[in-house]
């Protein structure tokens, strides 16, 4: 490999990823995480959507190891060069190559939570820039700091945050898979014990199942988080809630509540944005929704129709943002509009299949696609996305408010809810509502969930959805981190 290569690399151990991830760098070369199968995939189905990608990217090789050798024939079948980790760990070493701060050094995937995938390009500047601003906004301390994390390595927060960061500052790790912490939850507290982690980081709906499995399986004193100072809780939308009850679950342990941190980010900044202030823990910003969704405006109440929402700190060092509204006018402050990012940690654009997409406008900015606004202390607020906001009767209704009524409803799985927009921008838009719950197969309890969750939602958003479809376990559509895939779970719904 030399300089301007891109390499694709599927594996699970992420002991062999960062020797992999240093070769590649230290030749010139280029790395893309590919999103990885799960043990249900369909490995055909998986390889022709995987093939794609590596076209788009242009890989010159596909790096594979454990657990997915069975793709290695599918990978092949479609032409690509494969080899194997532990192939290259058996030849000798090879001079490294110099590479320039604007060369690329990632491709990362995109979720594809708003539409198909594509590769964000981040340079060895982009990466640089973003983790001395982490560093700083984390107040890392190398003496002291112990990372731990499961977060999955195709994905910007695990890949970037969680392994590339610390391998910059040379930080104290432990690193285990995803598929080790669905195995056993409860191993991300072991873990925290047994190395006294002090630092980590999870989408909202893995500490609500972490929360879960520290109430129902671990005993009083069997775990010591106390150690942890900083956890930092991102990538989806921070539900105030969620922390509460993570602080009330984790407090036989040692939990402090001002170690759950709240921050925004996204691939296209190569990952981070902006955190809560240490030691600060959650700060909710409670807001009149009558007037959130009429208005547009955020203005803070205690009274009456309330939302209660998560702050996420303010830009980290290097970064501006701005909100703006449709005609993209600068919004004062709570003002809701559309989030705008700019600075060095920022991508200049995407690499697709037809070729560079540029991201930003002619002043640098990048817009998120992200609905929110930012307070008095400069902390930034997220509201939802563009694309998923229901607008009916005028008023801004947004899906995760829906979603969280929905899963107050006994029997509606955690966390397997999803909203979904009808008839998006005609003068019936309107919504419908899926949810995931054992006991599907009972017309009984069926009726039951869906008059109750229907109560709910209106109760929630004063609107009531046209319909409430319950599904079984494993059927509403998510991105291979987690997210919700609104857009492709209207076939889930009718009309």
């Amino acid at each position: 490999m030399g300089p301007g290569d891109a390499v694709a690399v599927l594996a699970g151990a992420p002991a062999e990823i960062a020797p992999t991830a240093q070769a590649v760098w230290m030749r010139g070369a280029h790395l893309t995480m590919l999103h990885q199968p799960t043990p249900r995939t369909d490995l055909m189905l998986w390889a022709a959507e995987t093939s794609s990608v590596v076209d788009v990217i242009d890989a010159e090789v596909v790096v594979v190891s454990e657990p997915f050798m069975a793709a290695v024939p599918a990978l092949a079948g479609k032409g690509f060069q494969v080899v194997t980790i532990a192939e290259l760990l058996d030849h000798d070493g090879i001079d490294p190559l110099d590479a320039g701060e604007d060369d690329l050094a990632l491709l990362q995937l995109t979720s594809g939570s708003t539409g198909p995938a594509k590769a964000v390009q981040v340079t060895h500047r982009n990466l640089v820039s973003n983790a001395e601003a982490m560093f700083t906004g984390a107040q890392y301390d190398l003496e002291t700091d112990v990372i731990v994390s499961w977060l999955p390595l195709f994905h910007d927060m695990g890949m970037t945050g969680f392994l590339v960061v610390p391998m910059y500052f040379g930080a104290e790790l432990v690193k285990v898979s995803p598929m080790d912490f669905l195995r056993d939850t409860l191993l991300w507290a072991r873990l925290i014990d047994k190395y006294k982690g002090t630092m980590t980081a999870a989408p909202n709906f893995a500490y609500a199942l972490f929360a879960k499995r520290l109430r129902r399986q671990a005993k009083p004193g069997e775990f010591d988080l106390s150690t942890l100072r900083w956890a930092l809780s991102g990538s989806e939308q921070v539900e105030p809630a969620d922390v509460e009850d993570l602080c009330d679950a984790g407090a036989p342990f040692g939990l402090r509540p001002d170690a759950i941190l709240p921050a925004y980010g996204m691939a296209e900044t190569t990952v981070a944005v902006s955190f809560s202030e240490c030691g600060g823990g959650l700060v909710v910003d409670e807001v009149d929704a009558d007037l959130l969704a009429v208005l547009h405006r955020a203005v803070p109440s205690t009274k009456g129709r309330t939302r209660r929402l998560a702050t996420l700190g303010p830009p980290l060092p290097g970064l501006e943002v701005r909100i703006v509204d449709e005609d993209a006018n600068v919004l004062p402050t709570r003002g809701v509009g559309v989030i705008q990012v700019r600075g060095e940690p920022v991508t200049t654009g995407y690499t697709t299949m037809g070729g560079f997409q540029p991201a930003l406008d002619a002043q640098g900015w990048y817009d998120t696609g992200d609905l929110g606004y930012v307070t008095e202390e400069n902390r930034i607020v997220v509201c939802g996305r563009v694309k998923d906001v229901i607008i009916m009767a005028g008023r801004n209704i947004y899906p995760t408010d829906i979603e969280r009524a929905a899963c107050r409803v006994a029997g509606v799985r955690p966390g397997c809810a999803v909203a979904v927009r009808l008839d998006a921008g005609h003068s019936r838009e309107g919504f419908a509502v899926a949810v995931e719950s054992n006991t599907f197969d009972d017309s009984a309890d069926v009726r039951r969930i869906q008059h109750q969750v229907a109560h709910e939602v209106f109760a929630e958003v004063d609107m009531r959805p046209r319909n409430v479809a319950v599904l079984c376990p494993g059927t509403i559509p998510k991105t291979p981190s987690g997210k919700l895939r609104r857009a492709h779970a209207l076939a889930l719904v009718g009309r």
